[in-house]
């Protein structure tokens, strides 16, 4: 059996779930362009890992996620799948306005029984979440991120941010405009990646 996180202890349900989503992907992708054609040989470490190891992250007791941008389910359905298990009282947000991804994250949400609503919608245009997590994957630099955070979370959340090679250059830009408490954790999946606890989001 595929290891979701490597350590972590997850159902193999759970870990079956997450291979029918990876299936799910490689069956939509050739219509809708979920991931490139580059990474669907490596869709389990490049995707399903490098979402999942944002949930171990998140607070136990969390109730409302909302993923930003949510694409091909990365990594808004992998958290719900997770949460399924972990979280079964908790709602996730998933806030994508590419009809056809959409329609899709739908469909996955319908299969695997998943507490998700899809959101069609600008981020924009989105009238405050007042989520406990917020995430947002590949979407864009962080000064625009900690935004759309600081609109969509309650008082007390927090946001999860992965971000690639020039995460420091970026956190560097945001603290120009914004004040904000960090904690970086290190991706399992690229050792020059983070991922990026953002929390107490005020603006300069």
């Amino acid at each position: 059996m595929r290891e979701v996180i490597p350590g972590a202890d997850v159902s193999r349900e759970t870990a079956e779930v997450l291979g029918a989503f990876v299936d799910l992907v490689l069956h939509w992708t050739p219509r809708v362009n979920l991931i490139s054609a580059a990474s669907r040989s490596e869709i389990w470490d490049r995707h399903i890992v490098d979402s999942a190891q944002l949930f171990p992250l998140a607070p136990p007791d969390f109730n409302l996620w909302a993923d930003l941008g949510s694409g091909g389910g990365f990594p808004g359905i992998v958290v719900a799948i997770l949460g399924k298990e972990r979280r079964p009282d908790a709602r996730f947000v998933l806030v994508e306005s590419d009809q056809r991804k959409a329609t899709f994250l739908r469909t996955a949400s319908r299969i695997f029984g998943l507490r998700v609503t899809v959101v069609t919608k600008r981020i924009e245009s989105l009238a405050p979440l007042g989520v406990e997590v917020l995430s947002a994957r590949a979407l864009a630099p962080l000064d625009i991120l900690l935004g759309y955070a600081a609109r969509h979370l309650s008082p007390t959340g927090i946001a999860l941010l992965p971000k690639g090679e020039t995460v420091a250059e970026e956190i560097a830009l945001a603290r120009r405009n914004w004040r904000f408490e960090l904690t970086q954790n290190r991706s399992i999946t690229n050792a020059n990646a983070a991922i990026l606890r953002v929390e107490s989001i005020a603006r300069v």
